[in-house]
Order: C-alpha cells, then structure tokens, then sequence
C-alpha cells in the first residue's frame, strides 16, 4: 500500500473513485434526455461528494457543541468556587469573627468592671485593657473587610455603617462607665451605680443589636453558600453526562467520516481524521476528569470543610458571650438570674444536651463525654460541637475536636465552682477564680478551650483554602486555554481531512 500527499493510506493496486467514476462513465451511452434534477430525499441526490460533506458537517456541529457544554460545565463550575470559596463564605466566616471580637470585647469590659481598683488584680487589669484594644482593632478590621466585601451592594453597605456607628456609640459607653468606677476607686465585683448602669447601656447595645446584625450577615452569608453548593453539586453531577454525551457523539461522527472515507475513496485510514479522533477523545477524558474534581473540590470545600468552619466560628464568638455573662453575673445581682439563664443557653448552643437545666447540665454532660470517648462515632448530643464532630474529615481533627470537648467540660466544671463561691458569699474568692490566669482558674481553663477550638477551626479552614485553590487551578486561564486551543485544532484537521477527497470531484 501506498500513502498519498494527503495523508492518507490507498490499498495496492487500486485508484482512486473518481478515476473509477471516469473510466465507467466513459463506457457509458450518453442519456438520451434531460433527466428530472434530483431533491434531498432522493437517494441520487446524496451523492459521494454531498454525503461527505453532511457528515463533515455533522463532525464540526457535534465537536462545536461538544466545547460548548464542556465550556459551560467548567465555567458554571468555577463560578460556583468563585462564590462559595471567595465571595459568601469568607464573608460569613468574617462576619462571625467579627461576633467573637465584640462578644470578647464585652467580656473584657465586665472584667474591668468586675476587678475594680483592686490593687490585687493590677497586673489582670493592665492585660485586660490590652485585650480589649486588641479586639476592637480586630473588630475595627472586620468591618473594614465587611465594607469592602459590600461596596457594589447599598443595602450591605447601609448595614456595615450603621454597624459602625453603634459600635463607636458602644466604645464611648464603656470609656465612660470605666472612667466612672477609676474615679470611684470601686473595690472587686463592686462597680459604683452610674458605672453598673452605663455597662448595661453598652452591654445592652451589643447584645441587642451589634450581635443579632453579625449573626444576620453570617446567616445570609452561609445561605448563599448553602444555595450555590446545592445548585452546583446538581449542575456538576448533570452536566458531567451531558459532556460524557456530547463527546461520544462527536466520537460517533468521526469514527462514521473515518468508515466513510475508508469505503467511498478506499483508503484505509485518514490520518488527519485519526488525529482529531484521538485528539477528542483526550479532551473528553480531562474534561470528564475535571468535572469530577471539581465536584469532589466543591464537596471538601463546603461539606467537609466549611461547615466546621462556620459552626466552630459560631461556637468561638457564643463561647466569649457566655465567658462575658460569667463576669456579668458577678458584677449584677440584680440581672444575675438572667446572665445565668444566658449562660445556660449559650452552653447548651455549644453543647446541646436534652431534658436538663443548668443545675444538671454536668452531670448530662460528663455521661456524654464518657460515651463519645468510649466510641468516637457516638454523638450524643447536637450544639456546634455536635456538628463539628459529626463531621471528622482530616487528620488531626478528632483528636482536637475531642481536646474541645474535653476543655469545655472542664470549663463548665470551673463556673459552677464560681457560683458556689459567690452563693457562699464569698464573692473576692469567686472574682479571682473567675479572672485568675493559673492553671486551675476559670480564664486559664477557657483559654484552653478556646485555644483547642482555635485548633480544630484552624485545620478545617487550611483544608478549605486548599480545596479553593485546587479547584482555582483546575479551573484557571490554563486549561481553558487548552481546551479552545484543542478544539480549534480538532476542527481545522477535520476540514484538512476531507478537502482532498471533495477535490476529486471537481
């Protein structure tokens, strides 16, 4: 066998079908007449020369609509990273940072109030200031970023200004009331009348409305997230049969002008054709390869990873309120039964336990931790720790996770030993267990819990960025790139493959 300069094979000892055609036409008497022109439904309309380029055309149509779909899944794919990965959960992650900075922020202006003048508590006072500026700079900074994050939308952006002024108005009430108890030299867990009742004021202020507005934006926040990772894992799993369909289709077509052309013009293989087949047919199998790792790069990004992150951002900004409502107790008795209430009922938001009070909360909840420890896939109960640990993907996550617990329990252990201590009316006794940094104490003891929240958090969010940024590189500029370039590459050798065989005919 032969090759021609068109690249493809002709069998041994054969011509080509137009020189066929001329050599029996010449054979032939010349028609007597007109003969009736020919219509698309008759069978001698559809002659070689038509036939190839129906199919030729069907080829360009099928690989064209074969680049559209994969172009629209992969896009569709990437805008849904786009918002899940950089739009609505940072912002919802953000927007609950912002919660823990304010609810600390209230936490440190109780203690202040709750330490007094007390020359014992001098070094605690200095670190508590500090941490108060701390997180009004960190709340500050949220803002900020939350202001940016709305700049296209005025509603957000209303919200985040009157968020801003509420939290000035909340700083000036609590310079005032501290100023008041340092001009009153007020003794521990004694705050002067006009100092306890500008606290209120603050606390009021930021409970009422500074944190219900966090929790709004976190909210709108995670629904988008919740809306867009639905539609997309739905889009994903269809669209990945609509590219596999396509692309068999487009296949269909070539391998359908391969057998033609093999037949029709005797040649056994055309080789541009057979390029472009095996060209497809790569494209297919990555295309197909990245829907499927974006599905799964969606999956460990919002399943897997997200939801701890949002329900341990949760957890850390109602587990500083319920410190702070510690310190309100002491410093309130007139509010003191209702701080107690609101500290059971962020404790139960952290670690919901069913059919108890705060009375019987630890023993509920050490029967829970002994259970969990004895099986780690028994749960038995729900809260943001519920979650967090329902949902145990990567390494090193049970076992902080288990830390959390284990540290909220021991801290929950610490307030009732403060309340007793404050029943007994031993009230200095009780400020120091509640404030004291030592190995033992109340604060040391939720720094270990938010230090082992702070740890399980961590990891959930590194694998969320990473699962962003591995599907921001499946889905970048690169192999969109490729794939035009594939399919422009595919259309023009399937032109190049049938010119020479439609030149045989002129």
């Amino acid at each position: 066998m032969t090759a021609g300069i068109s690249g493809t094979v002709i069998a041994p000892g054969e011509s080509s079908p137009a020189e066929a055609d001329s050599r029996a036409a010449g054979s032939k008497p010349a028609p007597r007449g007109p003969r009736p022109r020919p219509t698309v439904l008759t069978r001698r309309y559809w002659n070689t020369p038509r036939r190839v380029r129906a199919l030729t055309a069907l080829c360009l149509a099928a690989l064209l609509t074969a680049g559209a779909v994969a172009a629209c899944v992969l896009t569709g794919a990437r805008d849904g990273i786009d918002t899940v990965g950089h739009q609505a959960a940072p912002q919802a992650v953000r927007a609950a940072d912002l919660s823990f900075a304010l609810s600390d922020m209230d936490a440190q202006a109780a203690n202040l109030l709750l330490i007094g003048a007390d020359p014992d508590y001098a070094v605690l006072r200095k670190q508590t200031q500090d941490t108060y500026e701390q997180r009004r700079a960190q709340a500050d900074a949220d803002l900020q970023g939350a202001a940016e994050a709305s700049a296209h939308d005025p509603a957000g952006q209303r919200a985040v200004q009157r968020v801003f002024g509420e939290l000035g108005q909340y700083e000036a009430l609590v310079a005032r009331a501290q100023l008041l108890e340092d001009q009153a030299h007020a003794p521990a867990a004694k705050p002067p009348a006009a100092a306890l009742d500008t606290y209120r004021q603050a606390t009021d202020l930021l409970r009422q409305q500074l944190l219900p507005a966090a929790d709004q934006v976190t909210a709108a926040n995670a629904g988008s997230v919740d809306q867009v990772y639905q539609a997309q894992r739905g889009d994903l799993a269809a669209g990945w049969w609509w590219v596999l369909a396509t692309g068999l289709l487009a296949l269909l077509a070539l391998a359908a002008l391969q057998r033609m052309l093999a037949v029709s013009f005797r040649r056994l293989v055309n080789l541009p054709l057979a390029a472009v087949t095996l060209l497809t047919a790569l494209a297919l199998a990555a295309t197909l390869t990245l829907t499927s790792r974006a599905a799964q790069h969606l999956l460990v990004a919002k399943s897997n990873a997200y939801d701890s992150v949002i329900a341990l951002s949760r957890a850390r900004a109602t587990a500083y309120d319920m410190n702070a409502d510690e310190s309100r107790y002491l410093i309130d008795p007139d509010r003191a039964a209702a701080y107690q209430q609101s500290f059971f009922d962020k404790s139960q938001s952290i670690v919901h336990l069913d059919g108890t009070d705060l009375a019987g909360y630890n023993a509920a909840l050490a029967a829970a931790v002994r259970a969990h420890a004895a099986n780690r896939a028994d749960v038995p109960f729900a809260g943001f720790l519920g979650t967090e640990l329902r949902n145990i993907t990567f390494g090193g996550e049970q076992q902080a996770a288990d830390r959390t617990l284990n540290a909220f329990q021991t801290y929950q252990v610490d307030d009732r030993k403060i309340r007793d201590l404050r029943n007994q009316g031993r009230l200095k006794d009780a400020v120091t267990l509640d404030t004291g940094n030592a190995p033992g104490q109340s604060d040391a003891d939720f720094e270990l819990f938010s230090s082992a929240l702070g740890d399980v958090l961590t990891i959930n969010q590194r694998a969320m960025d990473q699962a962003v940024a591995d599907a921001d590189g499946d889905l970048g500029a690169g192999p969109a790139v490729g794939g035009a370039l594939a399919l422009a590459a595919a259309l023009a050798l399937t032109v190049l493959a049938v010119r020479p065989r439609l030149r045989e005919y002129r």
